[in-house]
C-alpha cells in the first residue's frame, strides 16, 4: 500500500479514488510532469532561425582569376583610436552606426569589444559553395556576455563580428540589428585614413 500525505488525502476526501488506485494515479501524474518538463523549454524558447541565399548572379559560377592575388597587403596606420561606451537597452549595431556618423569615420578597424547583451541576432555562413548562404539566428530573450568584437568599417559601412557566451557555450557571427546591451558594452575602434581603398576586402566576387 502507498504511504504519505497523498494517500491520506485519498482516504479522507469524499469521492476521491481509492487508496488502491493511488499507484495508477501517481504514475499518470508522473508521466504528465515529465511531458510538461519536456514542453516548457520548447514553449519558452525564443530562438528563431532562417537561411538566406546571397547570389551574385553569373559570378557565382566563375572560377578564380589569375589576375587577383591570393593575398595582398594594404599599408596604413591609425590616425586615432576611439572607445565607445553603450548603455542598457541600446542596440549595439545602431549605436555603432551612430558613432561612425557622429565621429565622421570612413575607414577603421574594430579592435575589441566587451560587455553583455539582453538578446541577440547574428548570422553565420551555412554552406561551402557559391552562391553563399547565411543562417540568421535570433533570440531576443537570451542574455550573454560580449566576449569580443572585431571587424572593419569600410567607406562608412560596418562589417562587425561578435563572440558571445552563456553558461553553456560560446558562439558568434556577423552582428545584426536586435543585439541589445545589458549591463554595458565597450567597443574600441582604430580609425584609418579616409583616402584608403578597402572596397575589395569583403567583396566575395573579387577572386
Amino acid at each position: 500500500m502507498p504511504h504519505g500525505w497523498l494517500q491520506c488525502l485519498f482516504e479522507i476526501v469524499p469521492g476521491a479514488p481509492r487508496a488502491s488506485d493511488f499507484g495508477v494515479w501517481q504514475a499518470g501524474v508522473m508521466r504528465f510532469l515529465v511531458l510538461l518538463c519536456a514542453l516548457v523549454p520548447a514553449v519558452c524558447a525564443q530562438e528563431s532561425r532562417h537561411e538566406v541565399t546571397n547570389s551574385i548572379g553569373a559570378a557565382d559560377a566563375r572560377e578564380n582569376s589569375n589576375s587577383v592575388p591570393d593575398v595582398y597587403a594594404v599599408p596604413t596606420q591609425f590616425e586615432r583610436v576611439l572607445i565607445f561606451r553603450f548603455k542598457y537597452q541600446v542596440d549595439l549595431l545602431a549605436g555603432l552606426e551612430q558613432m561612425v556618423k557622429q565621429n565622421k569615420i570612413k575607414n577603421a578597424v574594430i579592435l575589441a569589444g566587451a560587455g553583455s547583451v539582453r538578446g541577440y541576432q547574428v548570422h553565420q555562413v551555412s554552406n561551402r559553395t557559391f552562391p553563399s548562404k547565411n543562417m540568421f539566428v535570433k533570440d531576443p530573450t537570451a542574455p550573454a556576455d560580449l566576449i569580443s568584437m572585431n571587424g572593419y568599417i569600410m567607406d562608412g559601412r560596418i562589417h562587425a563580428h561578435v563572440t558571445l557566451a552563456n553558461p553553456d557555450k560560446a558562439f558568434g557571427g556577423h552582428l545584426e540589428p536586435g543585439t541589445s546591451v545589458f549591463t554595458f558594452a565597450i567597443v574600441t575602434v582604430g580609425v584609418l585614413p579616409d583616402g584608403l581603398d578597402l572596397s575589395k576586402l569583403d567583396d566575395k566576387s573579387y577572386r
